[in-house]
């Protein structure tokens, strides 16, 4: 079992938590791990992007070479375009289809859709709509990382005791919440695949 992923969005929208649950995952599936992330430019609504890299194997580098990439998982459809040159021909992106426009020459949103239905093998979800109706904004990285539970091969108890350790101090209610927010977005995929 291999995977490599890049996980793209801007900063503040939860890129980092994804990549710490899946992480946290594998490592109780047993599966060796490495991870290099990008975060400086977070605090100014700049790229965050983040190699993570899974094996049943040791992994000899954290950074995922050009073509190499199995999953693009991307809260912001532009910055997930940004990475293509490292998907692989089988590989899959996963993105959100709602743009975060911060910048003035922003692509239209239509460019920007016509450029992901190009691809051969792509799960696009509105994962902000999804949240608000779940009944919060803040867990839309939860909905987008359970739309990628079909491709990530780990088990998907695990993606969730993950989830219950990592939100543990934060109560119950947040606990289920990003628990909902999973299972919508896993929903989603499975049903749009």
């Amino acid at each position: 079992m291999k995977k490599d992923i890049i996980l793209s969005g801007v900063g503040g929208q939860g890129i980092l938590s994804i990549a710490t649950v899946i992480g946290k995952a594998a490592l109780k599936a047993g599966l060796h791990m490495k991870q290099a992330e990008v975060h400086g430019m977070s605090q100014r609504g700049g790229d965050v992007q983040s190699n993570l890299r899974i094996s049943d194997k040791p992994i000899t580098s954290d950074l995922i070479p050009t073509g190499k990439c199995d999953i693009i998982i991307s809260l912001e459809p532009m910055e997930g375009l940004r990475y293509l040159p490292y998907l692989n021909a089988e590989g899959w992106l996963i993105t959100n289809s709602t743009p975060y426009i911060n910048i003035p020459n922003y692509p239209s949103e239509e460019l920007l859709l016509a450029e992901i239905n190009k691809l051969p093998h792509k799960v696009m979800l509105n994962v902000d709509k999804i949240a608000k109706e779940i009944g919060s904004t803040r867990v839309a990285n939860m909905v987008l990382l359970g739309a990628t539970i079909p491709f990530l091969g780990i088990d998907y108890e695990l993606i969730k005791e993950s989830i219950r350790e990592i939100f543990e101090r934060k109560g119950e209610a947040i606990i289920e919440l990003n628990l909902k927010a999973l299972d919508a977005g896993k929903n989603f995929a499975e049903t749009t695949m």
